[in-house]
């Protein structure tokens, strides 16, 4: 047997510690990186827009008084319903009474001195006819009726301005409606042009949104809604979109979208309430997607992913559907079952350990509703009651 110095024996240990080490770093070096892989499936994928609306009926009018008065009673209160010509307010009326008892005493006056002038025009041709009457003083008796019947139109025309007086100092119900505000008190005086009530008249409710533009393409008449309030989360209800304003408002960038009730208006609607409404503006009943993140160089229809295949990152070019707020539909390109890698500094040709993923439209780390405007609470009860 050999056998070595205590100096070459540490010089060999030396030198197989580090050939051990050397090719521990090799097979470091070596080694593919893990990487999260999503697998391709084909479900569901739904598009929706979310934006805040208000309430409104077709048409709001304003109540007021033609005359300048001292209010005698209010008759109604916020959010009565009234019926069409019901006493909304009551004027006082001391004055217009006397008014018009005067006119009516004029005109009883008119009637009497008509009646005398024209007797004495009777009297004058029965004259004129025995010859003890001129023509002149006939002509004379001839203007004097006219005179008269003039004045006593001019009476009647008097008498009938003061009832109409009269009957303003009562407003009341243009039509079937329902009081949104009142302004006015009792011993309040009233002028014309100032509005005492406002008044929505009966009609279908609308709902009426302001969009962004942006949005415009994704919306059309027909398309139906879920609809709900930030105090009544729990009771959704639906609606269409009912019509698309023609123009857009040049300072807010939006465009006026109205919607009707598919069923009966729930009874806690108000006037000018506002709600969170979730229009479905897209569906695939099966789809292949993938979430927004995993693309590359995105562009209009088209992105490129990288996929898992024996191990090696490779490249695919995908042509592109249906996009949502963080999904969008692959149409060409991948295949179910696909391993597609989400690491953003893979590149094409790279060794890699893919570590598998399931993912499918619509799951949570996917959401499908994009906010068209700043609605907060109310649109997310609304896509938490839908199982966003």
């Amino acid at each position: 047997m050999i056998k070595l110095s205590a100096g070459k024996t540490r010089w060999i240990v030396i030198a197989v510690l580090l050939a051990l080490a050397l090719a521990g770093l090799a097979a470091f070096a070596l080694r593919a990186p893990r990487a999260e892989a999503l697998l391709v499936q084909s479900g569901p994928l739904v598009r929706t827009l979310q934006f805040s609306a208000r309430v409104a009926t077709l048409s709001r009018v304003d109540v007021g008084s033609t005359l300048t008065g001292r209010v005698a009673q209010v008759l109604v209160r916020e959010g009565a319903q009234v019926r069409a010509d019901e006493v909304l307010i009551r004027l006082e009326t001391d004055e217009l009474n006397a008014a018009l008892a005067q006119a009516v005493a004029a005109e009883r006056q008119a009637d009497a001195t008509l009646q005398a002038a024209q007797a004495t025009l009777q009297r004058g041709r029965q004259l004129v006819a025995q010859g003890f009457y001129s023509a002149a003083q006939l002509d004379e008796a001839q203007r004097a009726v006219d005179v008269a019947v003039a004045q006593r139109g001019s009476a009647r025309a008097a008498v009938a301005a003061a009832r109409a007086r009269l009957t303003q100092a009562v407003l009341v119900a243009p039509a079937d409606a329902r009081v949104l505000s009142r302004q006015v008190e009792p011993g309040q005086i009233v002028q014309p042009g100032k509005a005492l009530l406002s008044l929505a008249l009966s009609g279908p409710l609308l709902l009426v949104a302001q969009v962004d533009e942006r949005f415009l393409d994704q919306l059309q008449t027909g398309q139906q809604a879920a609809v709900v309030a930030d105090a009544f989360a729990g009771q959704r209800f639906a609606a269409k979109i009912l019509s698309i304003a023609p123009v857009v408002d040049a300072q807010r960038g939006a465009i006026e979208i109205k919607f009707t009730l598919l069923q009966e208006p729930p009874a806690f609607l108000r006037e000018d309430m506002t709600l969170s409404v979730e229009v479905e503006t897209g569906r695939r009943e099966q789809a292949l997607a993938l979430p927004l993140s995993a693309l590359r160089q995105a562009q209009g229809d088209t992105a490129q992913v990288l996929v898992a295949v024996d191990g090696l990152a490779q490249e695919r070019k995908l042509r592109l559907g249906l996009r949502t707020l963080a999904a969008v539909e692959v149409l060409d390109g991948l295949r179910a079952g696909d391993a597609v890698l989400t690491g953003s500094t893979l590149k094409a040709g790279q060794r890699v350990s893919a570590t598998p993923v399931a993912w499918q439209p619509g799951a949570a780390t996917a959401p499908s509703a994009q906010r068209a405007d700043g609605a907060g609470s109310a649109g997310s009860a609304l896509s938490n009651a839908m199982g966003r």
